[in-house]
């Protein structure tokens, strides 16, 4: 019986598929690329060791020729993979039909080399009529994707490869360039210096309520002049147009002169309201629209979507198309009016351009999979909670996209009134009465903090009023107002940002995303993305010497010409030529080869004014002003890092605080600040050879109150208390997650810091003797607080103190707290995203320790 392989990316994948294929087919997962570029110089072969561009793997001097190594890990797999080859009739690479895609299958023939005949079967939807049609429409490997992949690669690989060596010469070690995760960090930093650089406008204005009905209306203009609003100022505080400045006392004096004040309609405005759907997702728009819902991370989401795609219940999630099959159209015409009734859905499906720009392959959008879809009812009880809601999401967006406009009317109102004093005054209402929901009665997109709702967009309703009808002034409030800063960038609104400016792709965001925060350029505070003061060096640094590489044009028309490779448009060699040595401009090699210019103490340096300069140092952010130095709290947000603030720093005890003498060594014993917070240490003549002794504070002691006795007495740590009746000794030590005692390879926590000071041999004997807890067998630990319920799971939520650091918990899933995080503010949409995030993530792996070869 003939014998066909066919291999897929994912072994999830690989299990659903065997599912629909019969006994002759045998299904096998590459899992992920099994080749690629060398990671570290062990990795280069031998006999290119000595050539001056294996540090790269990349030959730049003939043709960009990249140098392709098979990943230590996946040896085994090939090994597996061409077992299987040998005894088949037929090779079927299904990975999936993409870019990358393409890759791993060009790359799984180059290294297996198949004897027997070898095609692509593509898919879009893991279902059984969709494999089944993929087994009779195979193809050859797209070398045009192959090349425009390949090209992506290389380019990447030089960027970071030339570049980030720069960062470790002038900022820091492990630091890291990439061709759009730089712009990215670029565009987090700007927002930041427009945040610090703001400066807050105060006005006020009148809010007046009127019968008939109640209704409010807030003051437009005074003798015909417009009153200022926020935005009529500018992020200096400096009004910027023509309109009229109220403050404090002005409007009070006016809601004064406005008592017993006559008022009626003068202008009625009545504008038709019509709002259309949001197109089905794609994979940009469903992290920004599961960011703002589920307050998923968009790696998060890119894991739950790859879940749901590889067990078959949604279409492949890495798409720039918002098309629907039609088969897709009809079951979401059929499921709507099902739902909601013939009147909701229109006479023709809503069909859905692409807008975006730099477009890749034409799949469908993302939607459920299948000719009939699934209701989020019927897959509940086969995915997890986040995956449930995810598919929900899906689902309703795409049945909401062929459902018929939402309409109603827009009423604007102008009341017309005088003051006392003579002084006309005009006050504006506004309010929409929706008469149809249409696809509003089965969704509504979210929206983004930075783009705030119009009148319009919500639905308010005025008394029908018309002009010249009068109106009773019920109250009248002066209201103070203060202009607010640029809104941070959350993870919706920097992928939306990058979409629009067309750098990178929607497919590479979450890995961007996650590089960023990885790396440690920026932190979140809530869903807020904030920038590292290490971000600032390293922006700074690709501003002034490698301004090319972070512009936003630039990074984009990249993309184009990538695009044009894909096309055949370009040639992809002589491309890279300009790109790396130059076309009379200075390529990226003649960029990263002087580095005399860059003055590494000024790129680390940011003036905060008054002689007081942050600088970025080895060891994290600290304050200078006149030899003084201060440390600066790693989640201190830059924005507020006010002169103010970084006064208060440099006012606290900083630098050495001696303590006194030790009477046994005669060494002078000094309270210090670390990296890793406050510590004892002895201070040690200069021509001493050994170390000094060393010990951080307990949680319970402060760099301000310790004593020379509390310092001798850290200073004994590690403390022997007394030999076990086995001859070997047993120790009280602190480590890195707490107090502990220890015999030989046995070790039990303490309940406390003073406790490694206290307990005697018999107690630690006793201790030692316990069957050793795994993590989470230790006692309950009771809630610091408790934050709410997990809408995807309906568990409650609460925050508790671990061994590592604070956490929240629904009592199945722990996630730790991060940079950023305080424990005493975070929201439920805070936890919500962590856990999320958390069970994404999947079980931890275990690590396990190679033998070395005898």
């Amino acid at each position: 019986m003939p014998k066909r392989l066919v291999i897929v990316e994912s072994p999830a994948k690989a299990r659903t598929i065997a599912g629909y294929l019969g006994p002759d087919f045998v299904v096998e997962s590459s899992v992920g690329h099994i080749r690629d570029l060398p990671d570290s110089a062990a990795e280069i072969p031998e006999r290119y060791k000595g050539e001056p561009w294996a540090r790269l793997g990349v030959d730049v001097e003939h043709g960009f020729e990249p140098l392709y190594v098979v990943d230590p890990d996946k040896k085994k797999t090939v090994a597996q993979l061409r077992k299987q080859l040998a005894d088949a009739d037929e090779l079927l690479l299904a990975t999936d039909e993409d870019r990358e895609g393409e890759a791993i299958a060009w790359h799984l023939l180059e290294v297996l080399k198949p004897k027997v005949p070898a095609r692509r079967m593509v898919f879009h939807e893991i279902t059984r009529d969709a494999i089944e049609r993929a087994l009779d429409e195979t193809r050859e490997v797209d070398e045009r994707l192959v090349d425009a992949q390949e090209s992506r690669r290389i380019l990447d690989r030089l960027y970071g490869y030339e570049v980030s060596p720069v960062l470790w010469k002038k900022i820091m070690r492990g630091l890291s360039a990439g061709r759009v995760q730089s712009v990215a960090t670029r565009l987090v930093v700007q927002r930041e210096r427009e945040r610090m650089a703001f400066r807050a406008a105060e006005w006020w204005d009148l809010l007046g309520t009127f019968d008939p009905e109640s209704f409010e209306a807030r003051l437009v203009s005074v003798d015909g002049q417009r009153v200022a609003q926020g935005r009529d100022f500018g992020p200096d505080g400096e009004l910027r147009t023509e309109a009229f400045r109220l403050d404090e006392a002005a409007a009070r004096g006016l809601a004064e002169r406005l008592e017993g004040a006559a008022f009626h309609v003068g202008r009625v405005e009545r504008k038709p309201y019509v709002r259309r759907p949001s197109p089905p997702f794609m994979t940009s728009t469903l992290q920004q629209e599961a960011s703002r819902k589920l307050r998923y991370s968009a790696q998060t989401t890119m894991r739950l979507a790859q879940r749901l795609y590889e067990n078959g219940y949604i279409t492949y999630m890495r798409t720039d198309s918002t098309t629907l099959s039609e088969s897709a159209l009809t079951a979401a015409r059929e499921q709507a009016t099902s739902l909601f009734g013939a009147d909701f859905v229109p006479p023709e499906p809503r069909r859905y351009e692409r807008k975006v720009k730099n477009a890749q392959e034409a799949h469908e959008a993302i939607r459920p999979s299948g000719d009939r879809f699934r209701t989020p009812q019927e897959v509940r009880g086969e995915v997890s909670p986040d995956e449930h809601a995810l598919y929900e999401l899906i689902w309703m967006r795409t049945i909401a996209s062929q459902m018929k406009d939402a309409q109603g009317q827009t009423v604007s109102l102008r009341i017309a009134g005088e003051s006392n004093t003579g002084e006309s005054l005009e006050f504006g209402a506004s309010g929409t009465v929706i008469t149809f929901r249409g696809f509003l009665a089965a969704y509504e997109e979210g929206r983004d903090d930075d783009r705030p709702a119009k009148d319009d967009d919500e639905e308010r309703r005025l008394p029908n009023l018309a002009e010249g009808d009068a109106v009773e002034l019920r109250a009248l409030e002066p209201q103070g107002h203060e202009t607010s800063p640029p809104a941070r960038y959350t993870e919706a609104t920097l992928v939306r940002t990058l979409e629009e400016l067309g750098i990178g792709r929607p497919s590479t965001y979450a890995s961007i995303l996650g590089t960023i925060l990885d790396r440690g350029y920026v932190f979140k505070r809530g869903t807020a993305l904030v920038p590292a003061f290490l971000a600032f060096s390293v922006v700074a640094l690709l501003e002034q010497h490698f301004g090319r590489l972070v512009d936003y044009d630039f990074t984009a028309r990249m993309e184009d010409d990538l695009d044009r490779i894909a096309a055949g448009d370009e040639h992809r060699i002589e491309w890279l030529g300009r790109f790396y040595f130059g076309d009379g401009n200075g390529g990226l090699h003649e960029l990263v080869s002087d580095l005399g210019a860059i003055d590494a103490r000024e790129i680390n340096s940011l003036e905060i004014g008054d002689g007081i300069v942050l600088r970025v140092g080895r060891y994290g952010p600290y304050l200078e002003r006149d030899g003084q130095r201060a440390s600066v709290p790693d989640e201190l947000p830059p924005d507020e890092l006010t002169l103010e603030r970084a006064e208060e720093l440099l006012s606290q005890p900083s630098g050495d605080r001696e303590l006194g003498t030790d009477p046994e060594t005669g060494r002078p014993i000094v309270a210090r600040t670390g990296r890793y917070g406050p510590y004892v240490t002895e201070v040690l003549p200069e021509d001493a050879k050994e170390k000094p002794r060393t010990a951080s504070l307990f949680k319970t002691m402060s760099l301000d109150t310790v004593t020379l006795g509390d310092a001798l007495r850290l200073l004994q740590l590690p403390r022997v208390v007394g030999v076990a009746p086995d001859g070997e000794e047993v120790v009280a030590r602190s480590g890195r997650y707490g107090p502990f005692v220890q015999q030989g390879k046995e070790s039990r926590s303490l309940e406390s810091e003073e406790q490694l000071f206290t307990i005697d041999l018999p107690a630690a004997l006793a201790l030692l003797a316990q069957p050793r807890q795994r993590r989470g067998q230790r006692a309950a630990t009771k809630p610091l607080r408790e934050i709410g319920t997990d809408p995807a799971g309906g568990r409650e939520i609460v925050l508790k103190e671990g061994r590592f650091g604070p956490y929240v918990t629904d009592g199945e899933t722990n996630a730790s707290l991060r940079k950023g995080d305080d424990p005493e503010t975070v929201t439920l949409d805070r936890a919500v995203e962590l856990l999320a995030e958390r069970r994404a993530k999947g079980p931890a792996k275990r690590t396990t320790r190679r033998r070395k070869a005898s």
